[in-house]
């Protein structure tokens, strides 16, 4: 059959999903990455049965749990500051072989039958602290591999992926446990390592120049935080993935719950975690056509409405058969909300910044999930299960109207880099000053009579773009002698830290730029000036 009778055969929403799969790096990713998913959640399993055939008590159960979390909380900012400010590459190579080496310590220590309860624990979290390191790595490299278009269906091929293993692993992990013993599941899981490590150590990705003095990890985070606290949009989408994890993490903690008090055998609801997988599968394949119809905006809102019936709708029902069907839907709603708000995050962060943009995503994310999770268990234990999920839901369906104060933003703005400064002239007298901080910069501009008013506004939303890419303070002012003469001012820590400034500006910065240079009649004067300590006296 030729490519256009494949066209022709095939739904609209199905060919903008699939056309990621073109990128060849981003195919055998996405197929590597099923493979050790697939062993990620045997190895959780295995953890879990392992620990329980240990005889321990559920408090060591509960802390297996924890864990596997809590890395997440403890190494995201600076797992995303190391994926900024080293090779990817290397660093998804390190980390991939870093659990390899923890999780072959676990299958030896199982098989000579020394492993206890303390050792467990340390190891699962050490193979944890490794997936952790890597996360935001790992997303910050999906705008590498496929194109800006391509990008949502991407994400949602992931989400696919994913739970696709979530679906498979389990079960099959099982299935390995009951015939081959635990340490079985631990094998493969050391075996599922080596696709994504093939795959990545084949790839050649293109070496990024760089001008400025490298970052310290400290300093790259400090650096992440203040871009985040100074990008609105960033910023706005981040609190509002927060607030809308907070209530949707009933549905993930309580289901559980609802499972066991209308079966109670662990089949009902292992049937409904795979209902939930289906209908996230379903939901990735229809997320593109209803992009090409309706914007970012309405798919999410939504979706999280949607996903707000769900969990309304499940406090009601008392029966595995009409809870599967709900469970399909509201998979099908997650996946669209998660799978558009992380490739929005990623279209929204610059290269030099995107992992640690996405360290501080995870992080909102993982701990607004904790915290709901933990407050709505508490809601179900004094008001009840059902209360408490008719609660979430409509908490749930209220976040949609945060889109009145925090409207997702248009993620087409060009971020590649716009280094356009003119790199400051450095005499001879001062050249060995210059590792003293901070920096004191100076623009002087002569303003049109009659677009004073237009200047002061677009120099104070300029003046967020200096804070946002390196100044730690900012200011304007007006000269009393003349009135067409303003003075802007701003301090950063160090020389170093000022040149990375020359490499942070984007070309979706121009056009403020541009607006400025419309409203002064000569070029800006522009002045550098560091730190005179009594030393120099």
């Amino acid at each position: 059959m030729t490519d256009t009778a494949d066209k022709a055969l095939t739904p609209p929403g199905a060919l903008s999903l699939l056309r990621p799969l073109r990128a060849p790096i981003f195919r055998n990713l996405l197929v590597a990455d099923v493979v050790s998913d697939i062993g990620t959640f045997m190895q959780s399993v295995g953890a879990a049965w392992l620990m329980v055939s240990l005889g321990a008590g559920p408090i060591y159960v509960a802390l297996t749990q924890t864990a596997s979390s809590l890395p997440y909380f403890l190494l995201a900012l600076p797992a995303g500051s190391a994926g900024d400010i080293v090779d990817r590459r290397r660093l998804i190579l390190f980390t991939e072989s870093w659990m390899v080496g923890a999780t072959l310590l676990l299958v030896a220590l199982t098989i000579a039958g020394v492993m206890s309860p303390w050792l467990l624990l340390v190891l699962t979290f050490a193979i944890s602290a490794g997936d952790a390191f890597e996360t935001p790595t790992w997303r910050a490299i999906l705008p590498e591999l496929v194109s800006k278009s391509d990008l949502e269906a991407a994400s949602a091929l992931n989400g696919i992926e994913f739970n696709l293993a979530r679906a498979v692993g389990p079960a099959l992990a099982g299935f390995v446990i009951a015939a081959a013993g635990v340490a079985a599941a631990f094998v493969i899981n050391v075996v599922s390592f080596f696709g994504v490590i093939l795959v990545v150590a084949r790839w050649k990705r293109p070496v990024r120049k760089r001008t400025a003095p490298p970052e310290t990890l400290t300093g790259a985070t400090v650096a992440a935080l203040r871009y985040v606290r100074h990008s609105p949009e960033i910023l706005g989408v981040v609190v509002r993935t927060g607030i809308v994890m907070f209530f949707a993490s009933a549905i993930f903690a309580l289901l559980p719950t609802v499972a066991r008090s209308v079966n109670p055998s662990a089949i009902g609801y292992g049937l409904l975690l795979g209902c939930f997988g289906v209908g996230a599968v379903a939901g990735a394949l229809l997320l593109q056509p209803a992009r090409s119809r309706w914007s970012t905006e309405m798919v999410v809102s939504s979706g999280v409405v949607i996903l707000g019936l769900t969990t309304v709708a499940i406090s009601g029902l008392h029966r595995i058969s009409t809870l599967a069907p709900v469970m399909l839907i509201g998979g099908g709603a997650w996946i669209t909300f998660i799978s558009l708000i992380s490739a929005l995050v990623q279209n929204l962060a610059p290269d030099w910044v995107r992992a640690r943009v996405l360290s501080i995503f995870v992080l909102v994310y993982m701990g607004s999930f904790a915290l709901g999770s933990a407050a709505w268990g508490a809601v179900a234990q004094r008001a009840g299960v059902r209360t408490a999920l008719v609660y979430a839901g409509i908490g749930t369906i209220g976040t949609a109207t945060l889109a009145l104060v925090a409207k997702l933003p248009n993620s087409t703005a060009d971020l590649s880099p716009w280094n356009h400064w003119r790199m400051p002239v450095v005499v001879k007298e001062v050249g060995s000053e210059l590792q003293r901080g901070p920096v004191l910069v100076t623009v002087e501009y002569v303003v049109v009579h009659e677009k004073m008013a237009e200047f002061v506004e677009a120099i104070h939303e300029y003046g967020r773009i200096r804070l946002r890419d390196g100044a730690y303070r900012w200011g304007v002012y007006r000269d009393t002698e003349a009135a067409d003469r303003y003075v802007e001012i701003f301090l950063v820590h160090s020389w170093a830290e000022h040149l990375r400034q020359h490499e942070r500006q984007t070309n979706a910065d121009r056009k403020i730029e541009e607006r400025l240079r419309g409203y002064v009649t000569k070029e800006p004067e522009v002045h550098h000036l560091i730190y005179a300590s009594e030393e120099e006296a």
